[in-house]
């Protein structure tokens, strides 16, 4: 059977996040090994593009990007080195006007041997909620995560992030996971999001796990009085709760990378990071926009800006061509 590059592609990223053995997924797949490192090889030597099944060279190519774009690109890659190919040709888009898609960055940034090997996350989460929400502030996932603090010991971050646009909308850096750690958290949320002032029908469901803070009476009286709906996922499963875990990783992988002595240090680079997450970061997931894009509703807006960025470069690209070849 033949798989299309986007297919080929998405097995790949699905192996490389998977806490499970490759084999067993390839099994369940009923994909050959030697099938998939195949593919693999050819990824990681050429990126997404290298898993078309034509020809590498083909006679004429008219949609070549110009040399000034891709020395632009290079620079582009150099100066926000953190981001990916495809974080890369977004931002790309975004600023020059001009489209690239992110097999042309990976194909550049092989060029000038700036690509190397990443570092995958093992995360046992699940990538989407069952029940899908349709807009803003219709459910909130909530959970605790635990950071230390060299010479104070461990702190534990509380977070509200919005199921629709994962948009973190409040966080408190706390020294316990009580219940009342979790309804200050809830009292910033509602106030950021001005559904501290929405009727009940309104108000946000609450997802939650199990911990002893989430299923306390205390909390349940709250909400009730809040008038908010409690969700909470079943026990030993947290793919349930997958997009606030995903964030907590996400997190950790950025500010973990230096030690914190201080409090205060360590709650100014989460600030510093749910700013850049929020409003900088783009997430496949949402068709590469950031959540904050997709929170306050300008996302339908920047994807038809981005068409119309495409559809005119792919002219110019095609005009210039045309005028080589005469």
């Amino acid at each position: 059977m033949r798989y299309p590059a986007s297919e080929k592609l998405e097995i790949i990223r699905l192996v490389e996040g998977s806490h499970l053995p490759t084999k067993r997924i390839l099994d369940k797949l009923s994909i050959p090994k030697t099938t998939f490192y195949r593919w693999y090889d050819r990824y990681l030597s050429g990126g997404p593009e290298a898993l078309e099944d034509r020809s590498p060279k083909p006679s004429r190519v008219w949609n070549r990007i110009p040399q000034p774009m891709r020395e632009k690109i290079k620079d582009l890659a150099l100066k926000e080195s953190e981001l990916s190919p495809r974080e890369l040709a977004v931002r790309f888009t975004d600023t020059e006007k001009y489209f690239v898609s992110e097999a042309s960055v990976y194909r550049i940034l092989k060029s000038y041997d700036l690509i190397t090997s990443p570092a995958y996350v093992v995360l046992s989460a699940a990538d989407e909620f069952h029940d899908k929400t349709t807009r803003p502030n219709q459910l909130w996932q909530t959970d605790f995560t635990y950071l230390k603090v060299i010479g104070w010991g461990w702190f534990y971050l509380s977070t509200i992030l919005d199921d629709y646009s994962r948009y973190i909308i409040a966080w408190k850096l706390c020294t316990t996971m009580k219940t009342e750690d979790v309804t200050n958290t809830l009292d910033l949320a509602l106030q950021a999001s001005g559904c501290d002032q929405a009727t009940g029908r309104h108000k946000p469901r609450l997802l939650s796990d199990n911990g002893s803070s989430y299923i306390s009476g205390e909390l349940a009286e709250w909400l009730e009085d809040q008038k908010m709906d409690h969700v909470r996922g079943a026990p030993y499963h947290p793919q349930t709760q997958g997009k606030i875990e995903r964030w907590h990783q996400t997190l950790k992988n950025r500010i973990l990378l230096e030690n914190y002595y201080l409090p205060g240090d360590l709650q100014q680079q989460i600030d510093a990071f749910v700013d850049h997450y929020n409003h900088r970061r783009y997430h496949e997931s949402l068709q590469n926009l950031t959540p904050a894009d997709v929170y306050f509703g300008r996302g339908h807006t920047i994807l038809k800006q981005r068409e119309r960025i495409k559809r005119k470069t792919l002219e110019t690209r095609r005009l210039l061509h045309r005028k080589s070849a005469a």
